[in-house]
This record gives structure tokens, sequence and C-alpha cells, in this order.
């Protein structure tokens, strides 16, 4: 959110097609001048020089001011984490791409979340989140925040009666993913805004409720939680968007009413984008962001076919399956900006296990581990590579067993993010690892 989107794109520009615009981004822009460089250059200062003490005073007053930069004023650079020119060209292509009016880019994904919620509550306030969180989101609720007697009630967002239940006087933030991670269920982002408006109707601005989306099972390319009725999106870089799994970073997307703050954040809690984690997503992730995704789905819907045919599989979630629970809202809500059904490169799919105790998956991912080509157990989304985990003793370790299973979570449920390879060869070592179960 580090600088507001000047508007000099004529209309015919403003209609140009997604996958053009990640590419080529605004036509202009004014953190720096390199209309000779196909190619942003990649800045290496930490700090930047400054002609007087004037020039740097200016600096330091118009820093976190979304209004003190016109169009004929560029930024007046100071200290790198403060802001620097590959981080905001970023900023200023992930806000266009989501349709918001800011966007401020941070050091991790994480550091994102904590910012866009930190951003929003005070000490004896509240936040209501979806009971299936990723485990370091679910940790940040549960043990951090009450540390600053922020309170958090986990729920059953699906269920928007449990929802209006779950709202209080204190609650200022409803928070959750969609799709979640990992079970692939999906939020209702527009049912969510209509039940917080029926809230603050009540309520003056100060008390007001606002919805924090994270979007990074989606990415953009595949949803738009501000056009469906989000206030502030999350996303981490490192996955999709970045693409090939080179740097990590994090991004809030949202309004400009919330800028000051979250500058503000990210400059006292120092989670800043390096300019060299900025750069890849900047030059190489973004722009690639929708070719590659258009070919992940095709993968997708394959590989998800197959899993659903076969014996051994006891189930598989995949929006794009006309099985999928929520397919009408998935088909409604996951859209690319043709309006063309969207339903991404993730799923999550179950092994069937007499006893119930995950140990057939962790066969299947550990022979896939060792003996498979286009499999590799690791964490992380959105690659070139498919990678393969076990969310339950992994990437979701953090939440206790029982409350897992309480919320869905299963031993033998696994992570499936598809990459670029040929999906014949996934679906052939797929094949072969379930023959090891």
């Amino acid at each position: 959110m580090h600088r507001q989107i000047h508007p000099d794109r004529t209309d015919a520009e403003g209609r140009r097609r997604m996958r053009s615009q990640l590419i080529h981004g605004r036509s202009h822009s004014y953190h720096w001048d390199y209309n000779h460089h196909v190619v942003p250059p990649i800045t290496a200062s930490a700090t930047f020089r400054l002609d007087s003490v004037r020039r740097g005073a200016q600096g330091f007053e118009e820093f976190a001011s979304e209004t003190a930069v016109g169009d004929d004023h560029p930024p007046i650079y100071i200290y790198d984490r403060l802001g620097e020119p590959n981080g905001d060209m970023l900023e200023d292509n992930l806000a266009a791409a989501h349709g918001g009016e800011v966007a401020l880019c941070f050091a991790s994904g994480m550091a994102a979340i904590s910012a866009a919620i930190c951003a929003l509550v005070r000490s004896d306030e509240h936040v209501v989140a979806h009971k299936v969180l990723y485990g370091c989101t679910y940790s940040l609720i549960t043990n951090w925040l009450p540390r600053f007697r922020i309170g958090a009630s986990l729920t059953d967002l699906t269920d928007l009666d449990a929802l209006r239940k779950a709202i209080v006087p204190a609650t200022r933030v409803v928070y959750f993913e969609s799709p979640v991670n990992p079970d692939m269920r999906l939020i209702d982002i527009a049912a969510v805004r209509k039940v917080v408006d029926e809230v603050n109707a009540h309520r003056s601005a100060a008390e007001r409720v606002w919805v924090v989306v994270d979007n990074t099972f989606a990415t953009p390319f595949c949803q738009r939680p501000l056009e469906l009725g989000a206030d502030l999106v999350c996303e981490s870089l490192t996955k999709a968007i970045g693409g090939f799994g080179t740097d990590i970073g994090g991004a809030v997307v949202g309004p400009r009413s919330k800028y000051h703050d979250l500058i503000m954040y990210r400059k006292d809690f120092g989670g800043a984008l390096s300019p060299k984690s900025a750069w890849p997503p900047l030059v190489y992730g973004l722009p690639t962001l929708a070719a590659r995704m258009v070919n992940y789905q095709k993968s997708a819907m394959q590989i998800s076919r197959f899993l659903e045919r076969h014996p051994k599989v006891e189930m598989v979630r995949y929006p794009g399956l006309e099985s999928f629970p929520q397919h009408e809202l998935a088909k409604r809500q996951m859209r690319d900006d043709h309006g063309k059904f969207a339903p991404g490169s993730m799923m999550y799919f179950v092994v069937k296990d007499e006893v119930g105790s995950g140990r057939a998956a962790e066969r299947l991912i550990d022979w896939a581990a060792e003996n498979a080509y286009t499999l590799t157990l690791a964490v992380s989304l959105g690659q070139i590579k498919t990678l393969i985990e076990a969310p339950y003793s992994m990437t979701h370790s953090a939440i206790p067993d029982a409350e897992k299973r309480a919320r869905g979570l299963v031993p033998g449920g696994i992570r499936l993010s598809v990459g670029l390879e040929d999906w014949h060869d996934i679906i052939e070592d797929l094949d072969a690892a379930l023959r090891q179960v």
C-alpha cells in the first residue's frame, strides 16, 4: 500500500485483459524513471542520497501520506525499510490486479496477515476467524493475539448463523481463507459481507467490522475478493504470484483509508520486503501468473478426475469437479477477468486407511519423495513444480490433534499443488505411488 495508483491510464488501456495487464503493469511509474529499460532494474541500495536537509525533511514529512505524492512529484526515497522503487512498482501492479486502491508489500505472507489483522484491532477487541486456518495463522490468532488482550473465536464461516452468533460488540475483524488451506472449502465472501453489513448498520465507524480474506490459494487471476465484498486481501507472494519458489514475501491490498496504519505497522515492526525479493515477482512472477494458472488448471482437472476414480482414494476436493460439495459457489466466486470459471491449482485428497492413522498417506508421500519424478515433497504451493505434503503433520501441526480432527482435518489428507509438468507424467507418478498403499 505504499503509493496510490495514479490515474494515468487511458480508457482503452483500462480495458486491457488481465493477462496483458499482469505483464505490462502500469504504463508509466513515477517510482523510477526506467523508460529505456524493457525490464525494471533491481535496486540494491539500503539507503538513498539526499540533496539537502530540506529534501530529507520533506521525505519524512511525506512518508505514509497517501495524498502527498502527485503525478508530477516522484517519491523521495530515504531508507529501504520505508520504501524503494522495486517494491513500490510491485505494489502498484498488485493493487491493479486485485482492483484495490492501494497495496503494501511485506517480508512474508505471515507478516502481511499480522499487519492486516493488527492494524484493525486493539486490546480488548475481538476477531472472528474460520475454524480451519493455515497453522501459522492459527498460532498467531490463538497464541499471540491473546498476549495483547485481543480475543478470538474460531467458528464455521460456511454457517452464516454461526457467524452472526460469533460476532460480539468487541468484534472488529472477520478473517478467513477461501479456498481454505488445506481442505479446499469455500467461504461465500458476498454472503459474509452481507452479514457484516447488517452488523455495521448499527455501529459507528470506529466500531465497524472489517472483512479480511487470505486469497493465496486462488490468486487475483482466479478470484478477486475485493469485488465480492472483502475490505482487505492478504496474499503470499511466495506462492503462485511469485511462481518459482525463489523468494518469500506477502502483500495486503485494500482501501486507501488503511494505508497509513499499515505502512506505519510495517515501518515500526520492520517486516519490509527487500528489493531483491520484490524484483522477481515484479518481473517474473506476476507477469506469468495468467499463463501459468491457465495451464495449472488444465492439469488439475485431469489429475482430480483421475484421483476421483481411483479405488484407493476416499475423497477428492477440487473446486473444478462437479462432485465438489460447493461446486455452484465455486462457479460463482472463482472466476477470471473474462468471467470464466477458474478453479485454481490446489487440491486436497484423502487416501483410504482402515485404521484412520494416516499411515497409508504417509507411505504414498514417502514413496513419492524417494521415487517420483514430478512429485516433490515440500511445503509451499503455486510453483512450477508439483508439490505434495501432509497438512495434518506438517503445515497444520500447530493445531492440536483433537482440534484438527474436530475441524475435519484427518491424518490421511494430502495437499497437492499442481505444477507445470505434463499432466500425464504427474498422473503416472501418482498412480505408482498409490500402488504402494
